[in-house]
């Protein structure tokens, strides 16, 4: 953001200019140019809000120091938000992509190593007896009881 778009009572006001404010605060408007002003604050309570809280002010000559002091104070908040999502963000680092692709690699070597070696030494499976055996395993039962 520019610096112009972050200042406090800037020139961006198209209702109302802030020097007429600040000379409606120390009476140096005319009673017409007054007589505006005090119009505009009854139909905008923006313009009302700010009125009454520049009256609190104990002098309007120290008004200027304070919307200077106020600028800065929130460029040094804005700043350090900045500074703290750059801190958040995760840094480049290149050896922590180069680690773990080259652990992908390693894993998957070692997966086809251990299905070569896992698949040539186990047995395949057989059936244990054929039909044929059990159907005469099953004859001299059967003649038993008959």
């Amino acid at each position: 953001m520019s610096d112009n778009l972050k200042d406090i009572l800037n020139n961006s006001n198209k209702d109302i200019d802030n020097q007429k404010l600040m000379d409606y605060l120390s009476q140096q408007l005319s009673k017409q140019d007054s007589h505006e002003l005090e119009k505009m604050m009854a139909e905008d309570e923006f313009i009302n809000d700010a009125v009454e809280g520049l009256e609190q002010f104990s002098s309007v000559k120290k008004l200027p120091l304070s919307v200077e002091q106020l600028n800065r104070d929130l460029q040094k908040q804005i700043t350090k938000k900045k500074n703290r999502k750059k801190k958040r963000k995760l840094k480049e680092q290149p050896w922590v992509y180069f680690t773990i692709v080259l652990l992908l690699i390693l894993i998957v070597i070692c997966y086809v190593i251990l299905k070569k070696r896992m698949g040539n030494s186990l047995p395949v499976n057989k059936p244990v007896a054929s039909v044929s055996v059990i159907l005469k395993l099953q004859q001299p039962i059967n003649s038993y009881y008959d």
